[in-house]
C-alpha cells in the first residue's frame, strides 16, 4: 500500500484505517452511540469489518488520498476512536466525521484528533471547505463542531434515508 498521510498530536497518533484495524472497527461500529447516532452498518463480526474496510474505506483512500483514520492514544497504543474525511453520496464536497468509544469521551480526544484532521484537510489536502452532518439529537457532536469553528448552515438528507440532518460547514480562511 502506498504511504498515505498519517499524523499525530501531543497525545494521539492518527493513521489511515486498514484491515489491521478490523477488530477495532467491529467494536466501534457496534458501540451503542454509533448505532444510535450513525446507524447499523451490518458489521456483525471481524470478517464483516474487514470487508467494510476493503469496500467502504480503502477505495476512497486510494482515490482521494484521505478517508477514515484510526485514532490511537500514544501513552498505551490503544485504539480509541476514528475520524475521517468522506466523499459522501448526496452531500456536496467533503464531509468530516468522528466517533469514539464511550470510555474515551469527555477527555478532549475527539477535539484534538478532529482539529488536527481539519488543519490537515486545509493545509495538506488543499480543501477549501469542509462539511459535517449530525442528527438533531446528537448535542455532543453539534457542540464539538461549533468548538472546531463549524457554522450551522441548514439541514439536509442523505440518499435512501429520510432523517433530517443538521449541516455544518467551515471554510479555509
Amino acid at each position: 500500500m502506498k504511504n498515505y498521510k498519517a499524523f499525530e498530536t501531543d497525545r494521539l497518533y492518527i493513521k489511515p484505517t486498514t484491515e489491521e484495524d478490523a477488530e477495532f472497527i467491529f467494536q466501534l461500529l457496534n458501540s451503542p452511540k454509533w448505532l444510535k447516532y450513525i446507524g447499523n452498518r451490518n458489521v456483525n463480526n471481524i470478517s464483516d469489518a474487514k470487508t467494510y474496510i476493503k469496500e467502504k474505506i480503502l477505495p476512497q483512500l486510494y482515490q482521494l488520498g484521505f478517508s477514515n483514520y484510526t485514532v490511537i492514544r500514544k501513552e498505551d497504543n490503544v485504539k480509541i476512536g476514528s475520524c475521517g474525511l468522506y466523499n459522501r453520496d448526496g452531500l456536496e464536497g467533503i464531509d468530516i466525521g468522528f466517533a469514539f468509544l464511550a470510555e474515551y469521551e469527555k477527555k478532549g480526544y475527539a477535539f484534538e484528533a478532529t482539529n488536527a484532521l481539519k488543519h490537515t484537510a486545509f493545509s495538506t489536502f488543499n480543501l477549501k471547505e469542509i462539511s459535517a452532518i449530525t442528527t438533531k439529537n446528537n448535542i455532543n457532536s453539534q457542540n464539538l463542531l461549533v468548538k472546531l469553528g463549524f457554522k450551522l448552515t441548514g439541514t439536509t438528507t442523505l440518499p435512501n434515508d429520510d432523517e433530517v440532518l443538521l449541516l455544518f460547514k467551515i471554510s479555509n480562511n
